[in-house]
């Protein structure tokens, strides 16, 4: 059983930066596709980004492209998130895929103005 384990998120200004890790167990094999959805108050969850197992393939969201980083070294995927804006507040969550998707748990950024 695969868990994912998220670090990071907070309150930051607008235009401040935070980094999201996430951490998996559970397994010694790489997993697949990695990667941070997040869900806004009200909203659906909504894809940011992700990540190939080798790192060779990485896709962003519109909305964040240029401004966030998704990395990953082995079986621990990052968010860095730059010029952060009130719309980017929403709970942040990891996603990986190993025969299904997992779930970590979420994390709360919120943007103040």
């Amino acid at each position: 059983q695969v868990q994912l384990v998220v670090s990071g998120g907070g309150l930051v200004l607008t235009g401040g930066s935070l980094r999201l890790s996430c951490a998996a167990s559970g397994t010694s094999l790489m997993l697949n596709v990695m990667g941070w959805y997040r869900q806004a108050p009200g909203k659906q969850r909504e894809m940011v980004a992700t990540i190939s197992s080798g790192g060779g393939r990485i896709n962003y969201a519109g909305y964040v492209q240029g401004r966030f980083t998704i990395s990953r070294d082995k079986n621990t995927v990052y968010l860095q998130m730059n010029s952060l804006k009130p719309e980017d507040t929403a709970i942040y969550y990891c996603t990986a895929n190993h025969y299904r998707d997992f779930w970590g748990q979420g994390t709360q950024v919120t943007v103040s103005s």
